[in-house]
């Protein structure tokens, strides 16, 4: 690494504002620069020739291995805020949220991985929408609160509307007390009251809101709603997560202008990795609030900001830009997170995990060691670099004979030339250059007996709903943890051949309105 690190390549990496962090083949920090020294504490002698794992928290530093692999095998250019942000560990063992950009650059003496590091602290600090707040002139202040919160408290307000909807008087001094603790909230946003948290189960915060729901999504929206009956308790202020159900179906609303589905589902799961890292979590017992729609789905330039105080998407002032980020502040404040899956053309699924609280009286279901596989022959097609690759490696560690690809062409060559059988197809739904459901349908045609399971960030009933997915179909929804992807496949392996996945034909996947 000599030539690397020469007097004029150094002079170029002190100029980058943003910690820089250049790391060889095998996973050793070759090159750091002054802002890598002060953002991580660490002298530059004691991080060259150190695993990159040391800047990385200890539970996610396997997972971390995994991501590194996958994008050593396909080193594309991902520009800062391209990517989720990631957890990252200074000297004193204090972390913070960090984004990155990764490019790949061939020395001649092999392949060196340059990563601009960026503390996203601020950003991510709940606190932030008042301070901007508090920037701005009273006058105005008013109106940004009011925009996003006076018509939520009007619709929630019975009396507004001299009673309309509400059949007796113990639902309109229901509809009053909502009303009142909408406007609480309203006042939150601009003074940073105290939240006020009691132990809950989730299902019932959104029953007890669904006819507000209604009001707020129109006569044009469906409202579905799944909700599980015998959910572990959370600790959360109950009028902010009505607040986080208004924000999302007054987006939902907004981005289906000719009517839709929203779906609202929660249940409960045991987090392990690989989802706790990504999702940026510790392992535990959550509850899951999951809201879907069938709108016209995010940009791929704004997915990754959409949580950022006053973006909005909305053409010329027709939102805040305070809906997700409240969203994002009053999960996270509650010891949560969320995330947000979207497609062009296909709709928003969000995610909020809310950890179960030790108050709970409910007891978490127990969950029984996955099965492992027996050297049956897995095709896996995923075209995220590093979700393949973490898949690939928990299939291959279990028992199972694994091939990983990146597109369905590929697949298809793979079975073609490579491969005489296979067991199960494990692919993901929306592609490059082949739907999933296409593939499905080729392969079956070659080789009948195979199961197929789907892979998603979309929720079932959301795929369903917009006809991409036929009921009965199975379905992995992403990101999943090794325990639950190898208890679907012993699931799906267990099923009688009779019971075999069938896919939609290429023709449907192509008029489903998929797009990448």
């Amino acid at each position: 690494m000599g030539q690397l690190a020469d007097h004029r390549f150094t002079g170029l990496l002190e100029a980058v504002p943003d910690a820089m962090v250049c790391v060889d083949a095998d996973g050793r920090i070759a090159v750091i620069n002054a802002q890598a020294e002060r953002l991580f504490g660490y002298a530059r002698d004691e991080l060259i020739g150190q695993p990159v794992e040391i800047l990385v928290p200890d539970q996610a530093r396997k997972v971390h291995q995994l991501h590194r692999a996958g994008y050593i095998a396909d080193p594309r250019p991902r520009p800062m805020g391209a990517g989720a942000e990631f957890t990252a560990r200074r000297r004193d063992g204090s972390t913070f949220p960090a984004e990155i950009s990764l490019s790949a650059v061939d020395t001649g003496d092999g392949i060196v991985v340059a990563a601009a590091v960026r503390d996203v602290t601020e950003r991510r600090l709940p606190a932030e929408t008042a301070s901007r707040l508090a920037s701005i002139s009273q006058p105005s202040r008013d109106t940004v609160i009011g925009q996003t919160s006076d018509q939520l408290v009007r619709h929630g307000n019975p009396g507004a509307e001299r009673l309309n909807g509400y059949p007796d008087q113990g639902q309109v001094q229901l509809g009053t007390e909502r009303a009142a603790a909408l406007a609480h909230q309203r006042s939150a946003l601009a003074r940073q009251e105290a939240i006020q948290p009691r132990a809950l189960n989730l299902s019932d915060i959104v029953a007890g809101v669904e006819v507000l729901l209604l009001r707020t999504l129109g006569e044009h929206v469906e409202l579905i709603t799944d909700l599980a009956s015998d959910l572990p308790l959370v600790l959360v202020d109950p009028g902010r997560i009505e607040q986080v159900l208004v924000n999302l179906a007054t987006n939902a609303r907004d981005a289906m202008s000719g009517g839709g589905k929203v779906t609202i589902a929660t249940t409960s799961a045991q987090i392990g990795e690989p989802a706790a890292t990504l999702i940026g979590l510790p392992h535990g017992p959550y509850v899951l609030l999951k809201v879907s729609d069938t709108g016209c789905g995010i940009p791929k330039h704004i997915l990754n900001r959409v949580f950022d105080p006053f973006l909005s998407a909305k053409p010329n002032g027709g939102g805040t830009g305070l809906g997700l980020a409240t969203v994002y502040g009053v999960i996270t404040q509650a010891g949560g997170n969320v995330r947000i899956y979207s497609e062009p053309g296909m709709g928003t699924t969000l995610t909020a995990y809310l950890p179960v609280t030790a108050a709970s009286t409910v007891t978490a279901p127990a969950y029984a060691a996955p099965q492992a596989g027996s050297g049956q022959t897995v095709l896996v097609v995923e075209d995220e670099p590093a979700l393949r690759e973490v898949t690939r490696r928990i299939l291959a560690d279990n028992g199972y004979q694994v091939t990983a690809v990146a597109t369905g062409p590929q697949a298809l060559v793979a079975l073609t030339h490579r491969l005489d059988h296979i067991d199960v197809l494990l692919t993901d739904i929306v592609m490059p250059q082949m739907q999933g459901q296409e593939l499905a349908a080729k392969i079956l045609a070659l080789h009948p007996g195979t199961r197929v399971v789907f892979m998603s960030g979309y929720t079932q009933g959301l795929l369903s709903a917009q006809g991409v997915l036929e009921p009965g179909n199975h379905l992995i929804e992403k990101p999943f943890s090794e325990a639950t992807l190898l208890t679907k496949l012993h699931e799906v392996l267990s099923a009688p051949q009779a019971n075999a996945i069938r896919a939609r034909g290429p023709r449907d996947a192509q008029s489903s309105g998929l797009r990448k």
